[in-house]
């Protein structure tokens, strides 16, 4: 289970992430990466610096 849950495109709706991986982009921006869990889509999420 993910502690991760952003928009999906193609479900139109908040889904659970899965194969998260948080990586820091060439802004300095935290994102979480991964797909959707219900149709494997790609997601992202940006994540608070903190």
């Amino acid at each position: 289970m993910s502690d991760y849950e952003g928009y999906c495109v193609k479900c139109k709706g908040k889904r659970e992430m899965k194969d998260v991986k948080v990586v820091t982009n060439e802004k300095g921006r935290r994102q979480a990466k991964g797909v959707c869990s219900v149709c494997g889509t790609k997601m992202n999420l940006f994540l608070k610096s903190g």
